[in-house]
């Protein structure tokens, strides 16, 4: 076999080949590993990031050094403006868009006592509203073939811990606009699933401390395989429910978490 043909092979077994993809909160954490892992699929991904331009420009460099794909393309996803950009920035670079994956999101833990509207609608103008006007301006987009909307949830969304009750309120609503749009998006040949991470070990988790000490140790020893996630852990199953090999898989919530529930 030579050169030509081996990447003629090459080509051939990268599920995502001529895909675009865009991937919400990418410049770090499990949305970065997601938009690894749809290049190195084949699909060529728009890497969106709100604050951490050299997050996003780190990840883009690392899949262009590899011979795929990607751009970096700054908006905050809670802002409509800020959509509309992102989803014409796709289109001029791209021309195309086949999946969303959904990931950008916050969390912030209060008990009952320190809860304010701040405190709520931030939380739910970009983990809830902000995934709806998304995949709002992405539908639009997509092709006469249809695409794939992946929405990144948490187990939090039935797990509900103490203290976490506004997040996990965004979490539950994520799960439910999941198998709402999977049903109203069908017959338009667009898929809509959700992936519901246990625990992963991301910049935010080391940064609020939670990465060591009790509170890992008590998730890990409610976690039938015993660990916490990596975010490597999540994004192929990003991959999956990207490709045709999820061809007849919609409103589904996967968990992807060790076992935790």
């Amino acid at each position: 076999m030579g050169i030509v043909d081996s990447m003629k092979t090459d080509t051939a077994t990268k599920k995502l080949a001529g895909k675009v993809a865009v991937v919400t909160g990418a410049s770090k954490g499990i949305g970065a590993d997601i938009a690894k892992h749809l290049a190195e699929a084949g699909a060529a991904v728009v890497v969106n990031y709100s604050s951490s331009k050299d997050g996003a420009d780190g990840v883009v460099a690392e899949i262009v050094g590899k011979g795929g794909k990607a751009v970096a393309v700054q908006a905050n996803v809670a802002k409509k403006v800020d959509i509309d950009k992102l989803l014409s920035e796709t289109q001029k670079h791209f021309g195309r868009l086949d999946i969303l994956v959904n990931n950008a999101g916050m969390y912030e833990f209060s008990p009952l006592e320190g809860i304010t509207e701040e405190h709520f609608h931030k939380q739910f103008d970009l983990n809830v509203l902000g995934l709806i006007l998304t995949t709002q301006a992405a539908v639009k987009r997509f092709g006469p073939d249809g695409g794939s909307v992946i929405n990144i949830s948490s187990v939090v969304s039935t797990l509900a811990p103490p203290n976490a009750s506004v997040y996990s309120a965004t979490k539950g609503a994520v799960d439910a606009v999941t198998k709402s749009l999977a049903k109203e998006l069908g017959a338009r040949k667009i898929r809509v699933n959700a992936i519901n991470p246990g625990m992963v070990e991301t910049e935010g988790i080391r940064a609020g401390h939670f990465a060591e000490g009790e509170f890992r140790q008590q998730i890990e020893s409610q976690t039938p395989l015993g660990r916490i996630g990596q975010t490597q852990d999540i994004a192929p199953a990003v991959v999956f429910l990207a490709s045709p090999e999820s061809g007849w898989i919609t409103g589904e919530t996967l968990r992807v978490s060790g076992g935790l529930r």
